[in-house]
This record gives structure tokens, C-alpha cells and sequence, in this order.
């Protein structure tokens, strides 16, 4: 695709619609393989718990009623297992309440949650019928998680629309009582039916519907010019922003249709946003805030929350936290004045699930679930008028992407829709909010992860022995789902905006608030153009000038550090070839035990020389090296983070130590040959970063990974381990 020439909008939905269905249908498939494990072992709950697939060891502690009518459910640690740490991976916190084992249930997740007994033999058929009659638990109960703390997780019931049974979720609650249960998670049906309903309306929209923003986007129009002398003198808020964020604001705010804010890892995009936000309410502008996750929109629900704006979050907060609670739909339809219409609908629902459990005559419960599903309609049409009636009142509205899409927005207009995280979404998300917007703010950082796309996993995944047939059909399938070619789920809304009208529609955030500049230096070079600068404050910072005591050793000193593990006596393993195989479907993954044993002892040298547990990540790309990690490190650290490099994108600590885990004959280096990766993981440090693997592996692997080898041997503290050392400290 030629870079100016105008895509047909139509064409475009379509195209979508076809790739989304693909990627759908590949969620489907991988979430089918997981939730066949209703019926297996305890072994493979906790490799899928180890996965990010579920989570086990739970009972139901109490039940509300959320947004919606719906009923919400809280899940805790069961207490009789999560004593025997070891074998659930449960814990006990400070005030000895039972705390979940590690896990990668999130919020958003759609997930069913099933009594673990239930599933433990298969039944025939007129056994399964009478079963499922006589218990909904047996199956389990479908519902969305709303909220996950250290202790519990919250999910809100009747809402998945992945074949959720909205008439059974309060007899299939009920039943949840009293048993041990575990959750899984299942594919996401909302977020796709959503997406699809967005290219839908796009594709049937005739031209004369399109907006100025939409013409531009598809190159029917160029940009129009940006005439900062328009503005005048901006006088700014916060007096801490440096040049290039006030720049990025004053050409945020003169622009006409699109401004691409580019912030390269710390340095400060979301509070460059807050003063942007801040600066349009000022202009009198509404303006709706997205972002693809809820953490990323609860960010900024917390930084604007103290400067007294009207603000509404709609949908489920991701953390309790009471600044962005109080902000929430959830609670402002329970405390403004507007609430006082649904209390007494919200207790007499309460007041009925409480009495499903005092009685046993099934007709009276019939009758009590009758009572309960007109009640919750009533709920929802008093809740949605006292939303309304929110929504409007504020001036900055914020939600997801996909939650913009709900109800509560449906008549309402906004004169700037800002996204943040915008290089984390596929496209189709990003239309949700989009479709109607005349201005539009993107923030985010297109060095770092895309969104992942398993339909392009599974098919990079295909083996090599096949791979020539199947990349003709790959090839030949492509052509059918995909009339418009260059146009792909990876391809975000930024990335092609940027392609399409250069980098005269970008401004870049340059100083950056978190790495030493040692640990910014190759990221700087080889992506950002060399423009980064580490802020004075945090350039020469090390893990030895932490504000508590750490012992000056040979690590504490050192910003990078080099555990270079070459010459094959630290060699990589397929998953497969220790477990089954639909384990090993799950894992998808690689391992390397004795680099796994060089981490750990390097993180032993960290917390012995002072540096706490909470102050240390360690992060790999794959979830099979994660499993090992996790063994060697979280019974005996538990305040260190373990997670996989996808998986801590956006976040930051003190010290970070990367597993690399690729080593073989082959010098394959799979997925870790995506620049972006490897961007994200050499980024989230503070003070220190420690690499552990091959460099004759890992160099082989493609020009980037060459120079990035290069630089750590000139410029990182190299060490070698001892694998006969390892063997003996394993």
C-alpha cells in the first residue's frame, strides 16, 4: 500500500471484520483448550493457574449487587489450603488473612467459575442432563472480573456474553456456597462484539457521515496545518513540565483533527496528558479519555482526581483505590444526589438474595428468582437515567476502549476524545470512541508491544517441516480474509497514522525520569534517534543510594551487568519435552533451568547486600521459563515480582533482572528477534539491570540483537558463571 494513497473506508471495516473474526476464533480455540481442564487434575489447574490461565484454591465470601443489577461476587483464598503454601501457591499476609498464590487472572478477564469437585469425572449423557438441571455450579457460572486485590477477586456475573446464562446467574451464585472452586479464564466475547459492531457501522456509514477526523484517517484529506500563534501564550498548571512536554501540549491543542503524543519509556506521557486535559476543561472542551486496559485509564482517574475537575469513570475500577472509586459510576450512582432513586431497588434486591438462603422449598425460590429478575430490570432502567444524568454533569468523562461503547455513552458528545496507551490497542478498539470524534489525541510509544495477536502466533508457530505448504495457504487464506493488503491486527491506529502523514503529526516526549543513563543509553541509540536525555536527578542514581541501607558490592555499584552464559553448558528446553501435551499447548514455551539458577543467584546477592524483595522484578519472555522462576524464587522471596516481559509493560522498579532463556546449536532466537520486546524489558529499571544469556545465540538472531550484544560486552559489568557452580547450588 502505497503510503498516500486513500483507503476505501468500507473496504477497510470489511477487511477487519474478516481479520478480527481469524483472531476471535483463535482466542476460542485457546481458551477451549483451557477450559477442557474441567475435568483434570490438580497438577494441571496449577500449570494453567502458572500460566495466566486461572486461578485455584477459592470459595465464594459474599455477594453484592453491582452495576447493572448484577450480581457480584467475591472470591478469597480458601483458608484450609492457602496454609500449605507450597503445594497452591497460597500465602498468609502480615495480618495472617489468606492471600491468592500468584497468578494472571486481570481485570476485564472473562472467566467461569466452577466447583472444583464438579468437574472431577465425566458423566454420560442423560447423567449430564439431570446434572446440569439440578446444578448450575456443575458448569459453572460465567461473569466478568471487576476488581483483584492481594486477597480477593471480584467478579460481576450475567454480563460475559459468552453464553452466560443471565436467568441462572442467581441460582448459579447460590450454589457457588460453601464449595471449593476455582476460576478459569474463557475467551473474550465483549470486547470482539463490540469491535465487530464498530466496523460494522463504519463499513454501512455512507460518505456523507464521515467526519473531517475519519477522511483524514483514511487519507481522503491530508492534515490540516497547525498555527501555534493561534493559541497565544499558554500559561501551564504544573510548573515541574519540562520543554519538549509543554511543546507536545501547545501542539496538542492547536491542532485541528490529530496530535500523536510519542512517550518513550519514562518520560512522563501520563502527566504531560493530565496537563493537556486539564488545559481543555479550562477551554471549556468535554473531553473523553480512553485507554485499553483499566489500569491504564484508572492512572489517570488517580492524577486528575486531586485538581477538582467533574470527572466520571465509567465501568469497574481496576483498584480500590479511594481516589478513583469515588469518581466510578459504581459508587457516584451510590452517593450523588441522583442515587437516591435506585437505593431502595438496590436493597430490596439485596434483602431477596439474602432470603434464597434461609429457604429449601424450591417453589418458593422459584418464585424469589421471578421476584429478583423483574427487580434488576427496574435497577437498570432507574441506574441508566442516574447515569445520564452523571455523565453529562462532567467534563471529562474516561472509560476503556471497548467501554466507551456501552450504554451509558450512547447520545453523548465529546469535542476531544484522547487515548492513551494508543500503540497497545488494535485499531478496531480504537474505533469504538472514535466514530463520531472531530479531535483526536493519541499518546503512546509504537517502540514498545503492540497489542498481541494470536492468530499471527499461532501461525508463526506452525512447524517448519510444513511451513512452505503452509505459508501458500497462509498466503492463499490471507488473500481471501484480506481484500485490503498491508492492512493487519498488528498494525495500530498510531502506527498507521504515522506512516500515512509522517512525523509532522508527532511530537516526542526526550527526557526521561527513570533509568540511569548507562541502562538508557542503547535504547536511546538504536530507537529513539539518540534523543533521549536522562533526567539529572536519576542519571548516575545506583541501587547503593537507595533511600534505606544496601551494602556497596560489586552489584549495588553497577547499573548493567552481564551474566553471559555462552558455549552451550546452559541449554534452553521445549516444555513438551517434560509434560503432556496439552500442558505443553498451554505453557507455548521454553525454559533454561541453569540460567533460571543464575537469576536466582543473582538476586540473592541483591537482597543480601540490603535491597528489598518489593524493589526487584524479574522478567522473561516465556511462560515456561516463568514456571521455573517462580519455584526457585517465590517461597523464598515473596515480595519479588515475577512476570513476563509482555506482561510488565508499563511498569517500572528499583532493580530488574531479564531471563533471556534462548540457547542452542541452532542459535534460534524465536520471538525474542521483535525488537519491541527486548525494548520493553531494557527499559523498566531504575537503577539496575542485570541480563542473564547466550550472547552466541542471541547474536545470531538479527542486527539488533548483534549490536545489543556488542554494547552489553563494551558496556555492562560481564561476568561468567560457573555451570558445574549452578549444577551444585540447584
Amino acid at each position: 500500500m502505497a503510503p498516500h494513497s486513500p483507503i476505501p473506508i468500507s473496504l477497510f471495516a470489511q477487511t477487519q471484520q474478516k481479520l478480527l473474526l481469524k483472531e476471535h476464533e483463535a482466542e476460542v480455540s485457546s481458551s477451549t483448550l483451557a477450559s477442557t481442564a474441567a475435568s483434570v487434575s490438580a497438577s494441571t489447574r496449577r500449570t494453567l493457574q502458572a500460566t495466566g490461565y486461572a486461578l485455584t484454591g477459592i470459595v465464594l465470601s459474599q455477594c453484592q449487587t453491582g452495576m447493572g443489577g448484577r450480581v457480584v461476587g467475591e472470591f478469597t483464598a480458601d483458608p484450609a489450603i492457602s496454609s500449605n503454601s507450597k503445594s497452591t501457591g497460597g500465602q498468609t499476609d502480615a495480618s495472617g488473612e489468606p492471600r491468592l498464590g500468584a497468578h494472571g487472572i486481570r481485570v476485564g478477564d472473562v472467566v467461569r467459575v466452577s466447583d472444583i469437585s464438579a468437574g472431577g469425572t465425566r458423566k454420560s449423557g442423560k447423567d449430564k442432563d439431570k446434572d446440569s438441571a439440578k446444578s448450575g455450579a456443575a458448569q459453572g457460572v460465567e461473569g466478568v472480573v471487576t476488581r483483584v486485590g492481594e486477597r480477593s477477586v471480584w467478579i460481576a456475573f450475567g454480563q460475559s456474553g459468552s453464553g452466560g446464562r443471565p436467568k441462572e446467574d442467581d441460582e448459579g451464585v447460590e450454589e457457588l456456597w460453601g464449595k471449593k472452586l476455582w476460576l478459569i479464564k474463557l475467551a473474550n466475547d465483549v470486547t470482539y462484539r463490540r469491535m465487530n459492531q464498530t466496523m460494522q457501522r463504519m463499513e454501512k456509514m455512507a460518505e456523507s457521515e464521515y467526519t473531517s477526523f475519519m477522511r483524514m484517517a483514511f487519507g481522503h484529506t491530508s492534515t490540516s496545518s497547525v498555527d501555534l500563534d493561534s493559541l497565544g501564550a499558554v500559561e501551564f498548571h504544573d510548573p515541574t513540565l519540562n520543554d519538549s512536554q509543554k511543546e507536545a501540549i501547545r501542539f496538542a491543542l492547536a491542532s485541528k483533527e490529530i496530535a500523536l503524543i510519542h512517550g518513550p519509556p519514562g518520560t512522563g506521557k501520563t502527566h504531560t496528558l493530565i496537563e493537556l486535559i486539564r488545559q481543555m476543561v479550562q477551554r471549556n472542551l468535554r473531553v473523553l479519555v480512553c485507554g485499553p486496559s483499566n489500569i491504564s485509564v484508572d492512572n489517570i482517574v488517580e492524577r486528575l482526581a486531586p485538581h477538582k475537575i467533574p470527572i466520571v469513570r465509567i465501568g469497574h475500577p481496576a483498584r480500590l483505590l479511594p481516589s478513583v472509586l469515588d469518581h466510578s459510576l459504581e459508587v457516584l450512582t451510590q452517593t450523588s444526589e441522583a442515587a437516591e432513586i435506585v437505593k431502595d431497588v438496590r436493597k430490596e434486591i439485596n434483602d431477596k438474595q439474602a432470603s434464597i438462603r434461609k429457604t429449601r422449598n424450591g417453589r418458593e425460590r422459584r418464585a424469589i428468582y421471578g421476584d429478583l429478575k423483574e427487580l434488576r430490570k427496574e435497577y437498570r432502567e432507574r441506574e441508566s437515567k442516574c447515569v445520564d444524568n452523571l455523565v453529562r454533569g462532567s467534563k471529562v468523562t474516561l472509560a476503556t476502549l471497548h467501554g466507551a461503547g456501552g450504554y451509558q455513552l450512547k447520545n453523548q458528545k465529546f469535542d476531544v476524545v484522547i487515548i492513551d496507551e494508543a500503540s497497545q490497542a488494535l485499531e478496531a478498539q480504537c474505533w469504538v470512541p472514535l466514530l463520531s470524534a472531530s479531535k483526536v489525541v493519541l499518546a503512546g510509544d509504537h517502540l514498545q508491544l503492540p497489542p498481541t495477536v494470536k492468530s499471527s502466533v499461532e501461525k508463526s508457530a506452525s512447524n517448519s517441516k510444513t511451513k512452505r505448504a503452509q505459508d501458500k495457504t497462509a498466503k492463499d487464506g490471507e488473500k481471501e480474509a484480506n481484500p485490503l493488503p498491508g492492512i493487519s491486527l498488528e498494525t495500530t491506529l498510531f502506527d498507521r497514522l504515522l506512516s500515512l502523514h509522517g512525523s509532522g503529526i508527532k511530537r516526542m516526549l526526550t527526557i526521561q525520569y527513570r533509568m540511569h543513563d548507562k541502562i538508557m543509553r542503547f535504547p536511546s541509540d538504536e530507537l529513539y534517534e539518540s534523543k533521549l536525555v536522562a533526567a539529572d536527578s536519576v542519571k548516575d542514581r545506583l541501587l547503593n543510594d537507595l533511600p534505606y541501607e544496601v551494602k556497596d558490592t560489586d552489584d549495588t555499584r553497577e547499573p548493567l551487568v552481564f551474566w553471559d552464559t555462552q558455549g552451550g553448558d546452559f541449554p534452553e528446553k521445549t516444555e513438551d519435552e517434560e509434560l503432556g501435551k496439552k500442558e505443553a499447548l498451554l505453557g507455548e514455551s521454553k525454559s533454561n533451568e541453569m540460567e533460571a539458577a543464575v537469576v536466582s543467584k543473582h538476586v540473592g546477592n541483591l537482597i543480601e547486600a540490603g535491597v528489598r524483595p518489593e524493589d526487584i522484578a524479574v522478567v522473561t519472555p516465556y511462560n515456561g521459563q516463568l514456571a521455573v522462576l517462580s519455584q526457585l524464587l517465590k517461597e523464598k522471596y515473596p515480595g519479588i515480582e515475577l512476570g513476563s516481559v509482555d506482561g510488565f509493560q508499563g511498569r517500572e522498579k528499583e532493580a530488574v533482572v531479564v531471563s533471556l532463556v534462548r540457547s542452542n546449536a541452532e542459535h534460534e532466537v524465536g520471538f525474542l528477534g521483535e525488537k519491541r520486546r527486548l525494548n520493553v524489558a531494557m527499559t523498566r529499571p531504575k537503577r539496575h539491570l542485570c541480563i542473564c544469556g547466550d550472547s552466541e545465540t542471541i547474536s545470531r538472531g538479527s542486527g539488533f540483537l548483534k549490536r545489543w550484544m556488542d554494547f552489553l560486552e563494551e558496556n555492562a559489568d560481564l561476568r561468567y558463571p560457573d555451570s558445574g557452580e549452578m549444577m551444585q547450588g540447584s
